[in-house]
């Protein structure tokens, strides 16, 4: 992190590490104990808030659990599943810190990443991870790069891995952002269509321990598509003006 940030936020929150939850009982526990590890080694002021997306296992459970014996520790609870997108959104509307990481709660994104991440904000407004070994199986690793290549040429961007939900922003980038569901894989384009600055960088990606993943080709590739075209859509009919002069 830059020290012109670092002498910005301190005195104040910090950071904010947002994770949607959905049926991850099971991992809750091991990731909270290693971003503790992660976070308390870096001696900033946090919080970590848990939004649980409508899970019917045992996840409200352990995190109002957790909640109760660590006042870092904050649950939004959703009354139904509503997406990833929307457990963002209330995430990002709850955080306090100046910069805001954002993860999956299965485990497969390494806590001890988030620094590496923070390294480069200030000179970036969003820095996101780019899981370029995926511990995942190959049928999912190949559809992704598909998917990611269709979204790089319609799009005209050249984002390597839109689908990694380790990222960190700055506050500010999010403040005025309008969110729509399904819109989570498209914050690189929504922020950059805003000026700020963006950048990639390399981050570890996990086999997954526990659960089952959510997301899988037939119930992705044609929400995807609508997604994609109604950001083309959005991208193309941005505006984009500069004021030569004003006067009375």
């Amino acid at each position: 992190m830059s020290k012109a940030l670092s002498h910005e936020i301190m005195g104040a929150m910090e950071l904010s590490v947002v994770i949607p939850v959905y049926n991850e009982e099971a991992n809750l526990l091991p990731l909270m104990e290693e971003l503790k590890g992660v976070l308390e080694g870096m001696g900033r002021e946090y919080e970590v808030i848990f939004v649980d997306d409508g899970s019917t296992d045992g996840s409200a459970s352990v995190l109002r659990e957790m909640a109760s014996r660590d006042t870092r520790v904050k649950v939004i609870r959703f009354r139904r599943n509503c997406g990833q997108t929307a457990a963002f959104d209330a995430g990002f509307k709850a955080a306090q810190g100046k910069v805001i990481v954002t993860m999956d709660a299965d485990l497969q994104n390494d806590p001890k990443d988030i620094p590496l991440l923070l390294e480069r904000i200030g000179e970036y407004d969003l820095v996101a991870g780019w899981r370029h070994r995926r511990k995942d199986p190959w049928l999912k690793v190949i559809s992704s790069k598909i998917a990611n290549s269709i979204r790089n040429w319609v799009l005209r961007e050249e984002i390597r891995d839109t689908g990694c939900s380790l990222k960190a922003f700055r506050r500010e980038c999010l403040q005025g952002i309008k969110l729509f569901e399904g819109m989570h894989r498209f914050f690189p384009t929504l922020l950059r269509m805003e000026g700020f600055r963006v950048l990639e960088v390399k981050v570890n990606h996990r086999h997954r321990r526990f659960g089952r993943t959510k997301y899988n080709i037939r119930n992705r590739i044609w929400r995807a598509l609508v997604d994609l075209l109604a950001v083309r859509w959005m991208k193309r009919r941005h505006l984009d003006y500069e004021i030569e002069e004003v006067f009375p």
